[in-house]
């Protein structure tokens, strides 16, 4: 079977669906996937609206059924699939009735492998059932972990002679290793459907299938420390507070100077009101491209001004976040360093050498522990945890292309209203 390239559109309204599949098709796409999330927004009807626009294209609806195989295959079919998409998981009986609906309504079954526990041994059990291709997938919650499916298909096809399609976060970097690891459908969502130009995006992907060959992409990475830092960079905070699911934001603390995008690991100082000694001694200690972060409890007597700015800045530190106070004002603008603070006084107090270094704080409302990742810019400064580091730097790169994708729909001539139809997904209530 010739390597084929099936974008998987999982919007949740049919018009933007429609038109990402359209300039998808436009940029070499071979079948078109209608994705769960949009035929549950949408029903049948969507799939038929495919069908409509795109008279010549194979569709493949992705409903992944784990029951009544027969119905929801006769469903897909008569609404105008050419493929549909079971769950591996579904019992025997649910995949003979659908394999029996198919035969009849003259359309193949695809089944999806994402969470079955041993996906070799159902393989051997689904291709005796008669199904038509298995589908290697990994989820996008688990892409965000950095998982990739390349493993589980390698073992895959040395023991199965059906077609294998291979799902989950594929881009230009890593269809080409897919393939040549025996995978023949290369199905492809956020790469193309959340690109500011999908028909290039699309293009892009056909080419290193057809070359089989790596193409630069910035999407769903698994990261060492380096890459971590490159990808917070590229987001905003607001990106990041979304991905964490409107968390994680300090509270009450704003930079002091705009203009900054601050991306560093925290090394956590606890003080008192006016007590400006450990976080002095901080710096110090601070490794090159770490975040000081002060914990004072709001206190508003300064534990931070020029001379402490300087050694930051001397000593290469990425910023300083302050849940207290700052002085000098004037000479820290010109000094251009990263600071965000509750407060600006002209007060300072006396060095005590009250508090720790290092230890667990609780700063602008948030946990923060040394380690944790720290970004700041003009919105202000969010903490993610470094265990979901992964996860989130992933999340917030998706956000970004979400935003990106939207963005370009509304410069075509829509509003944010009409593109999301909000109307439509208001919580209905009485």
């Amino acid at each position: 079977m010739k390597p084929v390239v099936q974008v998987a559109v999982d919007v949740i309204n049919a018009h933007r669906a429609v038109s990402i599949a359209r300039d998808a098709l436009a940029g070499g796409a071979d079948w078109v996937e209608v994705g769960t999330p949009l035929i549950k927004s949408e029903g049948m009807e969507v799939v038929r609206q495919f069908r409509s626009s795109f008279p010549q294209t194979t569709i493949v609806a992705d409903m992944k059924t784990m029951d009544t195989g027969a119905l929801e295959t006769e469903m897909a079919a008569k609404a105008g699939a050419d493929i549909v998409c079971l769950l591996g998981a579904s019992d025997d009986s649910t995949i003979v009735d659908a394999v029996k609906s198919a035969r009849k309504y003259g359309v193949k079954i695809m089944v999806d492998l994402i969470g079955v526990p041993h996906p070799v041994k159902r393989a051997h059990s689904l291709e005796k059932l008669g199904v038509d291709y298995l589908c290697i997938h990994v989820g996008i919650d688990q892409q965000m972990r950095g998982q990739h499916p390349l493993r589980v298909l390698t073992d895959l096809v040395k023991h199965t002679r059906l077609p294998v399609a291979v799902a989950g976060g594929l881009n230009s970097e890593t269809v080409a290793e897919v393939l040549s690891a025996g995978a023949c459908i290369i199905i492809v969502g956020g790469a193309i459907t959340k690109a500011k130009d999908v028909t290039k995006a699309t293009a892009v992907i056909k080419k290193a299938v057809l070359q089989k060959k790596k193409i630069h992409s910035e999407l769903f990475k698994k990261y060492d420390m380096a890459q971590l830092q490159l990808a917070f960079a590229k987001v905003s905070t607001p990106n990041i507070s979304d991905a964490m699911h409107k968390q994680g934001a300090l509270q009450g603390v704003r930079p002091i100077m705009k203009g900054f995008h601050m991306v560093g690991r925290a090394l956590t100082v606890r003080t008192i009101d006016g007590d400006w000694a450990k976080p002095i001694e901080a710096i110090d200690k601070a490794q090159r491209g770490e975040v000081l972060v002060v914990d004072v409890n709001g206190g508003s007597t300064a534990v931070w001004g020029e001379l402490a700015t300087w050694s930051a800045k001397l000593r290469g530190l990425a910023g300083v976040v302050v849940d207290g106070a700052v002085r000098d004002y004037d000479d820290l603008i010109k000094i251009r360093f990263p600071i965000f603070s509750r407060h600006i006084v002209p007060n300072a107090g006396e060095p005590k050498g009250c508090g720790e270094i290092g230890a667990e704080i609780t700063c602008g409302g948030q946990t923060v522990q040394t380690g944790d990742w720290i970004i700041g810019d003009d919105s202000g400064v969010v903490v993610v945890p470094q265990e979901i580091a992964q996860e989130i730097a992933n999340r917030a790169l998706d956000v970004k292309e979400q935003e990106n994708r939207i963005r370009e729909e509304i410069k075509e001539g829509g509003s944010l209203g009409s593109v999301l139809k909000l109307k439509k997904w208001e919580k209905k209530v009485g």
